[in-house]
C-alpha cells in the first residue's frame, strides 16, 4: 500500500495555473463571524494522532485523540468543563492490555449527552509480520459523560486477521449508532465498505452488513443521516482503469440496507495507489445532504469539492471548487452542517515552507462561500469541525512543535442564514 503525497506535477499546476472563477466563492459579506479565544492543551508525547471534535447544546465541547509515549499508546477523551472551555483532563478509553493500532486518522466520536461513543483500531492479538496491518475495530462506550469508559466491544464480526479500520461514527436523531469501515474480510485484492449499527445506546452491534467493494484502501469512510430518515455512506471507490471517485451509498430502511452508489463528482481522477484523504458529510434540516471532498481530476491539480444532494442522494449538483489560493496544495477538507443550511468547510493549505488551516462558511445553504480564512497561527494540519443545533460551530486542528504537540479548539458563531432551511413536513 501506498500512501499518496503531493506530486510534483500537482504542485508545479498549482503554482502556474490560472486562478479559478470565484462565482461561488464570495467575499465576507453575511456579517462578521464571532471567533473565541484559543484553547490550547500540550502534549509532551512522542506522537499524536487527531483530534475528532463534537459540540453539544449547552457548547460544551468533547475531544478524542491518540498518543504515543515510550512504548505505551493510549485512546483519550476529553470534555470542557464549561461552555467554551477550558478543557477537563483527559481519560484513558482503551485498557493497559489494549495496544491501539497506530493509524493516521483520529478515533471516531459522537456524543449525546452524557453518553460519549468512540471507535478506535486494537492491533489484532493475532497479527503476524506478514500481516502488520491486522486489526479489530472496537467501540467504547462512557454513560457518565466521559468520567469512565466501559469495556471495549468488538465491531467486526469475522474473525480474521485482517484489516478493519477507517472508520466513521455517527448517531442519528432515534439514537440508532451507525458505523462504517472498510474490510478487507473477502480476501480480494480490494477491500469492501461495511456498515454496523447499535440500537441499544452501544451495548450490542448488529451484524456487519457489506455495502459495496472495490473501496479506496486507505480513503477513511464517512457516515451521516438526515431528518427524514435517510442514511448516508461516503467512501472513495475504485473503478476500471483506476478512476478514483467519490460515491455516496444511501439507506431508506434506517441503516439495514444500501441502495447501490452514487459518484459525486464525476472527476474522473486516475490514480494507480490510494490517496487518503476521505470525503465529509453533513445534511440540514430541509434534507439536503452536502459532500466536501478532495480529487486532482482530470488536471491533476489538487482540489477541494462541495456539491449536494436534494434528492435523497440520487443525484448531486454540480461540483464547486472552495479553494482559492494559487500557491499552496488544499488538503483534508472536513464539513459541518446546522440545521439552518450554515456550512463550515475546513482544510489545511499546504506550502513547502508552511501548513496552514483555513475556514470557508455559506450562511445561504451552500450557494455562495466566504473567502477562505487563516485561523491557525503556528504550522498546523488535520482541521475539525462541529456544530450543535444553535449554529455554533467547533475548530480544533494539532500544531506540532519541540518538545511536543499541542490541540488548538476554537468556536465561531456565524450570522443567521438569509433563508433557513425549512423543516421536513
Amino acid at each position: 500500500m501506498r500512501l499518496s503525497e503531493p506530486s510534483l506535477g500537482g504542485l508545479l499546476a498549482i503554482c502556474f495555473a490560472v486562478a479559478c472563477p470565484l462565482a461561488t466563492v464570495q467575499a465576507e459579506t453575511a456579517g462578521s463571524l464571532e471567533f473565541s479565544p484559543k484553547l490550547v492543551t500540550e502534549h509532551k508525547v512522542k506522537s499524536l494522532v487527531g483530534p475528532s471534535i463534537q459540540i453539544d447544546e449547552a457548547g460544551i465541547i468533547s475531544l478524542a485523540w491518540m498518543e504515543e509515549d515510550k512504548d505505551v499508546r493510549s485512546v483519550l477523551y476529553a470534555r470542557s468543563t464549561a461552555p467554551g472551555g477550558p478543557m477537563g483532563s483527559p481519560v484513558r478509553i482503551n485498557r493497559p492490555e489494549e495496544i491501539p493500532y497506530w493509524r493516521q486518522e483520529a478515533p471516531a466520536l459522537t456524543v449525546a449527552g452524557d453518553d460519549v461513543f468512540v471507535t478506535w483500531g486494537l492491533t489484532h492479538p493475532k497479527a503476524t509480520p506478514q500481516q502488520p496491518l491486522a486489526t479489530e475495530l472496537r467501540l467504547s462506550r462512557s454513560a457518565d459523560g466521559g468520567k469512565a469508559f466501559e469495556p471495549s466491544i468488538a465491531v467486526n464480526d469475522d474473525p480474521g486477521v485482517i484489516q478493519h479500520t477507517f472508520d466513521a461514527l455517527h448517531r442519528d436523531a432515534e439514537g440508532r449508532l451507525h458505523l462504517s469501515w472498510i474490510d478487507a474480510r473477502e480476501g480480494k485484492k480490494e477491500p469492501g465498505t461495511y456498515v454496523a449499527r447499535s440500537l441499544d445506546r452501544g451495548a450490542t452491534i448488529t451484524k456487519n452488513l457489506k455495502v459495496d467493494e472495490g473501496t479506496c484502501v486507505c480513503c477513511r469512510t464517512a457516515v451521516t443521516s438526515g431528518p427524514d430518515g435517510m442514511v448516508y455512506v461516503a467512501w472513495r471507490k475504485i473503478f476500471e482503469g483506476n478512476v478514483r471517485e467519490t460515491v455516496v451509498a444511501r439507506s431508506t430502511d434506517h441503516g439495514e440496507t444500501f441502495e447501490a452508489p452514487v459518484i459525486v463528482g464525476h472527476d474522473q481522477w486516475v490514480f494507480p495507489a490510494c490517496p487518503h484523504r476521505p470525503a465529509s458529510m453533513g445534511v440540514d434540516r430541509q434534507g439536503r445532504l452536502y459532500v466536501v471532498w478532495y480529487t486532482e481530476g482530470t488536471d491533476e491539480i489538487p482540489a477541494v469539492y462541495l456539491a449536494y444532494s436534494d434528492d435523497q442522494g440520487k443525484s448531486f449538483s454540480e461540483k464547486r471548487k472552495l479553494n482559492v489560493a494559487k500557491n499552496t496544495f488544499p488538503d483534508h477538507p472536513q464539513i459541518a452542517v446546522d440545521p439552518e443550511g450554515r456550512i463550515a468547510v475546513v482544510w489545511e493549505e499546504q506550502a513547502p515552507v508552511k501548513r496552514d488551516v483555513v475556514m470557508s462558511v455559506s450562511t445561504d445553504r451552500g450557494a455562495t462561500f466566504t473567502a477562505p480564512r487563516k485561523v491557525n497561527e503556528k504550522k498546523s494540519q488535520t482541521p475539525v469541525v462541529a456544530v450543535n443545533q444553535q449554529g455554533l460551530f467547533a475548530l480544533a486542528w494539532m500544531e506540532h512543535g519541540m518538545p511536543g504537540h499541542k490541540i488548538v479548539v476554537q468556536t465561531v458563531r456565524v450570522p443567521p442564514v438569509a433563508v433557513a432551511a425549512e423543516p421536513i413536513r
